[in-house]
């Protein structure tokens, strides 16, 4: 899957923006300071299923992922470095339907979005 066009997609989400985290290579997406996907690839060394993966890692709501997780077992693993009943990482380099990938990082802002606090989300709905 073309990264390129998820980076996009993710930064067209409104208030969104994205920083280079260089202690763990890790590009992460912001919205509100609040973290709402990463992108990064495991380091060879680190446990099975993750190491050395393209991942994308993304905030979901709980019963979707159970479902993405008996539907597509080797793509979609529990969240790598966060919580896994409340993230989940995709494993860009799998054969996934673009539109689910999209889908996810929609439900990913969305999610975040609404936990902050309304004065933040008038804010960045330019309210």
């Amino acid at each position: 899957m073309d990264f390129q066009k998820i980076d996009s997609y993710l930064l067209s989400h409104p208030g969104a923006s994205k920083a280079f985290h260089g202690k763990w290579g890790w590009t992460v997406y912001w919205v509100g300071g609040r973290q709402f996907a990463c992108e990064f690839t495991a380091k060879p060394n680190v446990k099975e299923p993750y190491a050395g993966r393209h991942l994308l890692s993304l905030k979901c709501d709980p019963e979707r992922i159970l479902e993405l997780r008996s539907e597509y077992p080797d793509a979609i693993l529990p969240g790598y470095y966060s919580d896994g009943r409340t993230w989940i990482s995709v494993d860009l380099d799998a054969d996934l339907p673009e539109g689910l990938v999209l889908d996810l990082c929609d439900m990913s802002y969305q999610l975040v979005f609404a936990k902050l606090p309304k004065r933040v989300q008038r804010e960045i709905a330019g309210e």
